[in-house]
């Protein structure tokens, strides 16, 4: 399958920066940027898991810088010297329960590390656009039966989700006072507030898909808490489409500055037992059992309303709960017990499944 014409071939041969490449998030958008032609380069630190998402892609082609957000100088010269066209940063420190344990850490990599990066971009007249990926967990907590739009309050509880808060407003300062338009030179940035990712690659601590497939290959069940909390589930290819899509509307010149949200079809928002049990139905190596120790605080409920990137951007999301459960179950069997790697063929199936609904990203002009 040819996948150079999605987004209207913005990407073919554009000089694209992802930072954060050997995330989970990250490994996929570069297989996806790969994919359509565009010339990557990656800046992070090195995978922290093994396996990683990253390392099993093997992605030829794709320059691998290893930079440090927080180290202002070499972030700097990496950016000048490779001259992007196209910023999509995902590097963070992206887990609740391990900011706890480093605050200092993770507002450094997720605010400074982000101050660090405009001022960079600020001196390289190449950059055109830049999406910064946060989080719905940006929202200040409060009952909200339609979802979060774009325009509720910004807050934090946790030092994740505070310092993702922050990222935001440093977003909006630095379009406000820095990039504006004046000049064609000014880089368009937005931000992609995107829900809880799931799917096939993903081997970090205190994630429940991770876990629930560490627990199943040990035969032994995952003590699961807060299971009553609501979420907004999503294949990790439905942000990425979203984030794509975004770029490719701020590459365009179109009116697409500021905050954008990307969630799951309405069946995918459900309470992480539901989640739990649909694993369960593909997996019967995985099992649960509550978990009554003391936890820090995570909001009990998060929905997203996604109708400003539906009505503006034409996105929407392409698969329902049933299918990025069983893709994602699907992609940890084939990787342990027989040692394959999907993420091709579910990037297909994706972009093949966006065509047949008719999605203008997926469709050739």
């Amino acid at each position: 399958m040819d996948l150079r014409p999605l987004f209207g071939g913005s990407y073919t041969d554009l000089r694209v920066l992802v930072t954060g490449h050997t995330g989970f998030k990250g490994s996929w958008l570069c297989l996806w940027l790969q994919q359509m032609g565009a010339q990557i380069t990656g800046l992070a630190l090195p995978a922290d898991t093994t396996p990683s998402h990253w390392g099993l892609l093997q992605l030829d082609g794709v320059r691998n810088l290893e930079v440090d957000l927080r180290d202002s100088a070499a972030l700097r010269a990496a950016i000048d010297a490779e001259q992007p066209h196209m910023v999509f940063h995902l590097a963070a420190q992206p887990l609740v329960r391990r900011s706890y344990r480093d605050p200092v850490g993770t507002f450094a990599t997720n605010v400074t590390g982000l101050v660090n990066l405009f001022e960079a971009v600020r001196g390289c007249a190449s950059v055109r656009a830049l999406v910064n990926a946060t989080t719905d967990k940006v929202y200040l907590d409060q009952t909200t039966e339609d979802g979060y739009h774009e325009q509720h309050p910004l807050g934090g509880h946790d030092p994740y989700s505070t310092s993702k808060a922050c990222a935001e407003l440093v977003s909006e300062c630095y379009r406000k006072s820095f990039f504006s338009g004046v000049g064609q030179s000014q880089p368009r940035v937005a931000t992609a507030r995107a829900g809880n990712v799931i799917g096939g690659g993903d081997w970090s601590e205190d994630r429940l898909v991770p876990d629930l497939v560490r627990s199943a290959m040990a035969g032994a069940p995952l003590r699961v808490r807060n299971p009553h909390a609501v979420r907004p589930w999503q294949h990790v290819l439905e942000p990425l489409s979203g984030y794509l899509r975004l770029g490719q509307a701020l590459l365009a010149g179109e009116r697409a500055e500021g905050p954008w949200n990307f969630g799951p079809a309405t069946d995918a928002t459900m309470p992480v037992a539901g989640l739990v049990a649909r694993m369960r139905e593909l997996w019967p190596g995985v099992r649960d059992e509550p978990c009554n120790d003391s936890h820090p605080h995570e909001a009990a409920t998060l929905r997203l309303d996604c109708g400003k990137a539906a009505r503006e951007l034409g996105w929407h999301p392409v698969w329902n709960a049933t299918q990025t459960v069983e893709r994602t179950i699907g992609w940890y069997r084939a990787f342990h017990e027989g040692n394959t790697v999907l993420s091709h063929s579910d990037l297909s199936a994706y972009v093949a499944d966006a065509r047949a609904a008719k999605l203008d990203w997926a469709t050739s002009p």
